[in-house]
């Protein structure tokens, strides 16, 4: 059993196969168990899957704590955070995905729980590539931490702005190169059916497909601000790995009961982008001060603050209007 000991990116590598047990029976557990048939998520059926993820990863951070350290601990709970809180810009994208493909809401887990396989091993070659980078190039992180304050600022100036799937390369290029069918036909990715210039039966993509591959790319997308967000944070790609996973896993729980009232997180996105520009410049406000690094007590503080006044602010803008106040006939007739 001596290759359970084994170092891989700095951890024993039985460490890594628990963490990869664990998702990978969560996994089994949601689509075996959960969700054999195919059904519309409620919110309340969302919220109980969403609370028991954010459980699990709370929990793992007593594991993190249990096998490195205090300061390790509260890394961990920075980036899952962080994590979760980037990601809610995905959720945004998802819903209009799911729209403008008409994915009926019986099936949307379906496409979302794939979708997370891809995240996995996606997350884990970037992470991977990531920590290899910076420990050959330490100075990579300024320029990580520079890309974050930049996005950040230009996040501010484009948060309002609309997506527009109908201009999409990717979704052009796809429907180029594949044939696609116009309707939805179950749960199915693929259906054969005869091609109607030849009448030879052929395989077809169905939307859900186009769904799942769009999602994918998104997230890929975002990825290229969170995981640099979270590096800036720690460079122990165990810590980013698991933090990252754990916060997407609960955050697709939670897609069924947010995609209801997204509308209520309107200004969400100009705390996202108070918070990159924060996690960019830390390093260098460490640097500055003579720290040997940003305390990770202060960055959880921090970011929590800037998210609490972001979701605050944004429930009081977008709360239900008072109704005007009802001017009888005759006080209208004296005003007159």
């Amino acid at each position: 059993m001596d290759f359970l000991l084994l170092l891989v990116m700095g951890k024993p590598l039985w460490m890594w196969l628990l963490f990869l047990g664990l998702v990978i029976g969560l996994l089994a557990f949601d689509l075996g168990v959960l969700h054999k048939d195919d059904h519309e998520i409620g919110v309340a059926e969302s919220l109980r899957m969403s609370a028991m993820y954010i459980a699990l990863g709370l929990s793992f951070s007593g594991f993190i704590w249990w096998q490195m350290d205090a300061t390790a601990t509260a890394q961990y709970l920075t980036a899952f955070v962080v994590e979760k809180t980037l990601a809610m810009d995905n959720i945004f994208v998802i819903a209009l995905i799911f729209g403008f493909f008409a994915i009926p809401r019986e099936y949307q887990h379906r496409v979302l729980f794939w979708g997370i396989l891809g995240v996995i091993v996606l997350r884990g070659v970037m992470i991977g590539l990531g920590a290899t980078i910076v420990e050959q190039y330490h100075w990579v992180l300024y320029i990580f931490a520079a890309f974050l304050v930049f996005t950040g600022i230009k996040m501010l100036f484009v948060a309002d702005k609309e997506h527009k799937l109908e201009e999409n390369a990717l979704i052009r290029f796809l429907k180029r190169r594949m044939h696609v069918t116009e309707e939805v036909h179950g749960h199915a990715f693929f259906v054969k059916k005869p091609n109607p210039e030849t009448g030879r039966i052929i395989r077809y993509a169905t939307p859900l497909f186009l769904a799942l591959i769009t999602i994918e790319i998104a997230d890929l997308v975002f990825a290229v601000d969170s995981v640099p967000a979270v590096f800036t944070i720690t460079t122990d790609p165990y810590i980013v790995y698991t933090s990252n996973i754990f916060a997407i896993l609960g955050l697709r729980a939670l897609y069924f009961a947010l995609a209801a009232i997204l509308h209520r997180f309107a200004y969400l996105k100009y705390a996202l982008s108070v918070l990159l520009v924060f996690i960019g410049s830390k390093i260098f406000v460490a640097d500055l001060m003579g720290w040997e690094k940003f305390p990770p007590e202060w960055s959880l503080g921090i970011t929590f603050a800037i998210l609490g006044a972001g979701v605050g602010y944004s429930l009081w803008k977008t709360g239900t209007p008072r109704p005007a106040p009802i001017i009888s006939t005759a006080e209208s007739k004296t005003e007159t």
